[in-house]
């Protein structure tokens, strides 16, 4: 009778010890994407992709609409697309119109300045010098350098938005350290 009972204390303990590691792995499978999300966020601040504007935008959002920030920045995407490419129009059409070079490339600046984009501030800030100066070569590296920022903080931001979706709702990622 002893061995039977053993048996079934033994059995219960195990089933217990499953339970229990199969019910905290989802827990666990959550922390570490909590943990991946706020150090992709940190690395996004840290390498100057984005600055408070962007933690700004993420304290709008709130339960009635959860999906906020990254509505906002999928309408950037949207027409900072097509900002890129009448810039790309601009730039090719002879005789050039630096004035409506710069007016194009001030309205991506403050497009970007909306998200938070602080490398694609920058690289526009430097682009409308060089339409300043009326510097064609110039215009053209920083246009290239403009359009390189552009494709990185989308690919950057669309993982970013993927791994918060994982994470589920309601999560926001916090930095690392801050």
């Amino acid at each position: 009778m002893a061995l039977a009972s053993h048996r079934h204390i033994s059995s219960c303990l195990c089933s217990i010890h499953s339970s229990l590691c199969y019910s905290t792995r989802p827990e666990m499978e959550r922390s570490s994407l909590q943990r991946q999300l706020a150090n992709l966020k940190k690395s996004l601040f840290d390498q100057g992709n984005l600055d408070e504007q962007f933690d700004q935008l993420e304290e709008l959002q709130d339960d009635a609409s959860p999906n906020f920030v990254e509505e906002v920045v999928t309408l950037f995407f949207r027409d900072s697309s097509r900002l890129v490419a009448n810039i790309e129009q601009a730039i090719e059409k002879s005789p050039r119109d630096y004035g409506s070079l710069d007016a194009l490339v001030h309205q991506l600046k403050d497009s970007a300045s909306s998200i938070g984009a602080a490398k694609m501030m920058k690289e526009c800030t430097v682009f409308r010098e060089y339409c300043d100066k009326r510097n064609l070569e110039g215009c053209l590296r920083s246009f290239q350098k403009v359009k390189k920022e552009h494709s990185t903080l989308r690919l950057k931001l669309e993982n970013y938005f993927q791994l918060l979706r994982q994470v589920g709702p309601a999560e926001k990622a916090t930095r690392s350290g801050n």
